[in-house]
């Protein structure tokens, strides 16, 4: 296969999940509304909202257009070369949150050999199987398995920090990518309007906050009103009505009540000064700055541990977790990594 059938293929694909999730009656129609629904028994995070959130932001990157975009930059992609064995290891925590690193891999002409997560094994199976009756040729490209991973020459792993130092003992001596753990931020400068804030709630509680791009804490100033935010958010409260979540407001609220620590309770979020990136699920951090300080000189400190940041000058509120093709996770240029290392030979 060349590019530009590869190309096509994963259009194809954007398409029919397009015109599958805004109801048009479509030869997967019936599984995917079934996946939908199911994958909340497997996994409770997984409800049927944020399986629909994830397929949405996938297919709506999954045009001719943007793909040519993303890979117009890099003309060694249009030569034929002998594929190389990738290995994606694929994590949970969100719906298809390895999608990214598998589209990479085969987008370069190589073999994705999938270690699919256990918290997440059905949903990549409907895209391989999708892309296979787009381009039935593409399936040599595809290898997905549950158990040990078969032969590879290189290794896209997403995980925890502990399960990161696993994986660099394990797979140090191939080329890799090895991603840990990492949250994203707001900065608000008390100009906010209402819709900013109101889409702020989205990069707090999309996916409950899961997601390496969920805003995990807050930079706010001084003065700021922390009250406005529970009405900006009112929309969201209804999150405190899924078990795990509410176990966990329940538990965090009984620490700091217990601990006699400030926090605000918006009666959904627990909102707690704190100087953490990485928050609890139910709980957003925040830290205060004064006029005419800037938190950028903290956080520049801190830019191995934040995916992204929302704000003015930064990426605009409530568009986290809908990166573009190009947004590489922590900042890795995947297919740079993916063509270098062909260029010099992993075989």
């Amino acid at each position: 296969m060349n590019l530009s059938q590869r190309i096509y293929a994963f259009s194809l694909l954007g398409d029919t999940l397009r015109r599958t999730l805004a109801g048009e009656k479509t030869h997967c129609s019936d599984r995917l509304a079934g996946l939908i629904s199911s994958q909340q028994h497997l996994n409770p995070w997984f409800t049927p909202g944020n399986v629909i959130m994830a397929l949405t932001a996938i297919a709506g990157e999954l045009t001719t257009v943007n793909l040519e975009k993303w890979t117009k930059p890099y003309p060694d992609l249009r030569e034929t070369k002998i594929p190389a064995r990738i290995a994606v290891i694929m994590a949970g925590n969100i719906p298809l949150v390895g999608f990214h690193d598998f589209l990479s891999v085969l987008i370069s002409g190589n073999i994705a050999v999938v270690k699919k997560s256990s918290k997440d094994p059905d949903l990549i199976m409907l895209i391989r199987d999708l892309l296979v009756e787009a381009d039935p040729g593409i399936s040599r490209l595809i290898n997905i398995t549950e158990g040990v991973l078969p032969d590879f020459d290189a290794v896209i792993a997403t995980g925890s920090d502990n399960t990161s130092r696993y994986f660099e003992q394990y797979f140090g001596k191939y080329p890799h990518i090895i991603r840990k753990n990492r949250n994203s931020i707001a900065i608000l400068d008390g100009t906010e309007t209402k819709e900013d804030l109101e889409a702020l709630g989205s990069d707090v509680f999309s996916y409950f906050g899961l997601g390496c791009r969920s805003v995990s804490k807050m930079y706010v100033p001084a003065d700021f009103d922390l009250p406005t935010l529970a009405a900006a958010w009112n929309k969201y409260a209804d999150i405190i009505n899924h078990s795990k979540y509410a176990s966990n407001y329940d538990y965090y609220k009984a620490v700091y009540l217990v601990n006699r620590d400030r926090f605000t309770d918006t009666g959904f979020v627990l909102l707690k000064e704190d100087r953490s990136l990485a928050s609890p699920v139910a709980v957003l951090h925040y830290e205060l700055y004064r006029p005419g300080e800037t938190p950028l000189k903290d956080i520049q400190l801190l830019k191995d541990k934040i995916q992204c940041i929302a704000g003015r000058d930064h990426i605009p509120f409530g568009s986290s977790q809908s990166p573009a093709l190009w947004d590489y996770a922590d900042g890795v240029d995947t297919l740079d990594f993916l063509l270098k290392k062909i260029s010099t030979g992993f075989l």
